[in-house]
């Protein structure tokens, strides 16, 4: 224990380096495990690519048939160029000829037991049908088909539909139904008619047994879809774990490339037909076989990594308990809590650190208690020794004596002047500890302007500008008038006529308060408003000063206080601000917060 409080901060860093090991165990881990699962998904590729071969033989195969069948009706090509042509025939030629067509189609019929409707559409658009169930074709419904309209115009002459639903059955039945067929043409190559047989999704692959097991236990899919798009048979819906209708609803495009990083896709064609041929598996299903593995070294580098974090956390907190001392104590220092850390440090650089830290707080708080705090206080015994001289009720009572004296005499001019003053003595010393609002700064200034009033004749004009709601607000006091009172002083030197003073509120877009006290006086001259500006912006140094270094005249002195009171009070975010030009006025700009 002793040789560890000795060592030295960098090799305590470096025995938590040397006994991490749970990333070299990580990355030996992911690579067992990598290739495990490369070794299988090409296992499963295999396996995959050789089922998928399988079901495109098998399709070739159902499509060389179909393509005989529908070719065997080729043999009465003579019958079927007959039908639709434009000469009247008589009912018996009709009924005959209706005749020889539904033994063609049963002809048709019978050479694959999977078919159940054969259907003929002749060049004039007339329907003939053979069923061997009870459900027959709507003419105008099976006319109107987009898959059948698709067809028409096609050049291909054997061809497969996509699914496509029932509702052309007179019994509309739920469903889907794929359409293989033949664009019958003459000796000529004249279009003569169409031949459809409907047949059911199943009959394209049949799901044996074996497909079963291992669709449920990889998870696959075999996608049959057109060149152009259309899903002409999904493995899902042939099994019953989703509808047809789902699949006809969704059309979605498999013919794309969807390979990705969650499945195994591998592609196979027919050679009539254009179909294309996709089996899917999820990785995630291929990869069942080695989850065991894969939960034994999730566990083996789950305890590896707690073992080293158990290790590396016992280091690092002899590392770091002494800085987070250092800095709840720099935090109470914020706050004027100078305390020394007092716990035992260790003899490295950061207990030499911790060390002369405590140190400094000593001197600092010594420095604090002797001299800032001492002068504080005295400042302040000054201040309420002063204000306790000063009785409220005897000023009023003797301001209210000489007023009466002066109305005794008849001078109502000195006992108005005499009542203003005590209703501003009333406003700045009868507040008992309430807080100071800015209608009663409005208040007091307009008894200041009642007083300069009454001195030059009436010759100032007082505008207030300011929401209702503002008059409430809180605000430090005595900061109106003085700024009012520099306007009168400066500005109305060698002024003639009425000056108007404008004092203006308005709320910032974050919720602050704006004010302006303007002026039409003679202005403030470019170099004084330099100096002024100057004095201003040091006002946020100064502000923490006990003693007023700065040898100012009296506006540029009572505006720096104001502007130094705004910072300590609100913060460095407030401001006062001067703007101005030669015989253009004065504007002081103040920038308050919402209380």
């Amino acid at each position: 224990m002793t040789k560890l409080k000795n060592m030295k901060l960098q090799s305590k860093f470096m025995a938590g380096y040397l006994i991490a090991c749970a990333f070299p165990l990580l990355v030996v881990s992911s690579i067992i495990y990598s290739q495990s699962a490369a070794g299988l998904e090409d296992s499963s590729q295999e396996f995959a690519a050789l089922y998928t071969s399988q079901i495109e033989n098998s399709l070739n195969e159902f499509m060389k048939e179909y393509d005989k069948v529908t070719k065997s009706i080729l043999v009465d090509n003579e019958l079927i160029s007959k039908l639709g042509e434009e000469h009247d025939v008589s009912m018996d030629e009709y009924i005959l000829q209706k005749l020889s067509v539904q033994r063609v189609l049963m002809r048709v019929a019978l050479l694959k037991p999977e078919i159940n409707n054969v259907i003929l559409i002749s060049r004039d658009n007339s329907v003939y049908q053979y069923t061997n169930t009870s459900s027959t074709v709507s003419e105008s419904a099976l006319l109107s088909q987009a898959w059948y309209k698709q067809v028409r115009s096609s050049e291909d002459t054997f061809f497969i539909t996509g699914l496509h639903d029932r509702s052309y059955y007179e019994d509309k039945g739920k469903g889907a139904l794929v359409t293989v067929g033949r664009v019958l043409l003459s000796s000529e190559g004249a279009f003569t008619g169409v031949l459809l047989i409907d047949l059911d999704p199943f009959t394209l692959m049949e799901l044996n047994h074996e497909f079963v097991l291992t669709r449920d236990k990889y998870g696959m899919s075999v996608i049959i879809s057109k060149l152009s798009g259309e899903t002409v048979y999904h493995s899902d819906a042939a099994s019953g774990r989703v509808p047809w209708m789902q699949v006809l609803a969704e059309g979605n495009d498999f013919t794309k490339d969807v390979s990705n990083n969650d499945q195994i896709v591998i592609s196979g064609s027919t050679q009539l037909g254009n179909l294309v041929i996709k089996t899917e598996i999820p990785r995630e299903a291929l990869l069942h076989k080695i989850e065991r593995i894969r939960l034994v070294t999730v566990i083996l580098i789950i305890i590896g990594f707690i073992i080293t974090l158990l290790i590396s956390f016992g280091l690092s907190l002899r590392i770091t308990k002494p800085i987070k001392a250092l800095r709840r104590s720099m935090k109470q220092a914020e706050t004027g809590q100078y305390l020394p850390i007092e716990s035992i440090q260790a003899n490295d650089e950061i207990g030499s650190l911790v060390r002369s830290y405590n140190k400094m707080i000593v001197v600092i708080r010594t420095l604090i208690e002797d001299v800032y705090i001492a002068e504080i206080k005295h400042r302040k015994a000054k201040f309420l020794a002063l204000q306790n001289q000063i009785n409220p009720h005897m000023l009023y009572n003797t301001l209210e004596s000489i007023r009466m004296k002066a109305l005794v005499k008849e001078e109502e001019e000195i006992a108005g002047m005499i009542k203003i003053l005590a209703r501003m003595f009333r406003l700045t010393l009868g507040k008992d500890g309430r807080q100071n609002s800015i209608k009663q700064e409005i208040d007091y200034t307009i008894n200041y302007l009642q007083l300069q009033n009454i001195r030059f004749d009436d010759r100032f004009l007082l505008d207030i500008r300011m929401p209702e709601e503002m008059l409430q607000c809180s605000i430090i006091p005595l900061v109106f008038q003085p700024i009012v009172e520099n306007s009168i002083l400066h500005g109305f030197k060698g002024y003639e006529g009425n000056m108007h003073i404008v004092i203006e509120g308005m709320w910032t877009a974050d919720g602050g308060i704006l004010i302006r006290i303007m002026d039409d006086g003679i202005g403030i001259s470019q170099e004084k408003q330099e100096e002024l500006r100057a004095v201003l912006e040091d006002a946020a140094l100064d502000k923490y000063k006990l003693e007023e270094t700065d040898n100012l005249e009296g506006e540029g002195l009572g505006l720096k206080n104001i502007a130094e009171r705004v910072k300590l009070h609100y913060g460095d975010l407030y401001y006062l601000m001067i703007r101005s030009g030669e015989d253009k006025g004065t504007t002081v700009e103040l920038l308050i917060p919402k209380y």
